[in-house]
């Protein structure tokens, strides 16, 4: 009988650790939950960051590339009305021929 009285204080000193085992699983399981969801929420929050970034400087880009394009097409109208002032025949004699070609082209 004094192993059956061993066998069940092994056993209920068995489960107490294990039960003790369950409880710290369980609150290391907690811990990296919740250390999961600050990792989670500091790469959204970097992640917000780099693409509110990359939207600016998108922006600025297509700002400069405006402006550039608006100067080119400002100097191409100021060199036109250069050329027209220089050589207005030849110029409205340009444009009839061009008007004369685009109304051949629009009758086939």
């Amino acid at each position: 009988m004094a192993t059956a009285a061993g066998k069940t204080a092994n056993e209920s000193r068995a489960n107490s650790d294990l039960e003790a085992d369950i409880r710290q699983l369980k609150a290391d399981i907690e811990k990296l939950t919740k250390q999961l969801a600050k990792t989670g929420e500091h790469g959204y929050g970097t992640a917000r960051r780099a693409a509110t970034e990359g939207v600016e400087q998108l922006r600025a880009q297509g700002e400069a590339a405006f402006k550039s394009l608006s100067s080119n097409a400002k100097d191409i109208e100021a060199q036109m009305v250069a050329s027209v002032r220089e050589k207005p025949v030849t110029s409205l004699a340009i444009a009839a021929g061009v008007g004369f070609l685009f109304a051949l082209l629009a009758r086939r």
